[in-house]
């Protein structure tokens, strides 16, 4: 019974896809700045903070994208679906990366 688990390709897949438009929304349909600006003349300031904090984001976020395509494109993943599910978790850590720095830069953007 020793060795590792086997976890099944859709849910990595899943897991992928679910991460991609969390942070997709976000950024791009402005739920970041719903959460971390408020109304008033600090906004604007939070506004170009949140840009800034995005483009950072943004580089975990593409380095996930490039993965995740790798893992669906190369025929190395697809004959190993252990191959796959290494790519697989390696984009979800930048996806996880890519939602952390949004959450943190979030916070600064609040706080300053």
């Amino acid at each position: 019974m020793g060795g590792t688990p086997q976890v099944s390709p859709v849910v990595t897949t899943v897991a992928n896809l679910l991460l991609a438009a969390l942070w997709g929304l976000s950024v791009f349909a402005g739920w970041g700045l719903e959460a971390f600006c408020a109304d008033g003349e600090i906004m604007e300031r939070c506004r170009r903070r949140m840009a800034e904090v995005s483009l950072w984001s943004g580089a975990f976020a593409a380095l996930a994208g490039v993965i995740t395509m790798a893992a669906l494109a190369l025929p190395y993943a697809r004959r190993d679906p252990g191959g796959y599910n290494r790519l697989m978790f390696a984009a979800i850590v930048c996806w996880t990366l890519a939602e952390g720095v949004l959450f943190v830069g979030g916070e600064l953007a609040r706080a300053w």
